[in-house]
């Protein structure tokens, strides 16, 4: 089990939230996604390790920038 947490910006609301949840559940591997909209903290949980670049496609697949990884 894997987890990490990253910085995503531009999230303003509930559907943010839903989007970019949306999008990294999608990845492979992927158990769990908690994003905290109030800091912008996203909270990936997963079987491996993941490729930060797969965390930032699907951030930026969902409209919203990943700021650290």
């Amino acid at each position: 089990m894997s987890q990490s947490t990253y910085t995503v910006t531009g999230m303003t609301c509930g559907h943010c939230v839903s989007s970019v949840t949306e999008e990294i559940s999608e990845i492979a591997g992927v158990s769990d996604v908690a994003v905290d909209l109030a800091t912008g903290s996203v909270t990936v949980t997963s079987a491996e390790p993941l490729f930060d670049s797969a965390v930032r496609g699907a951030v930026e697949e969902a409209g919203y920038q990943l700021v650290t990884a």
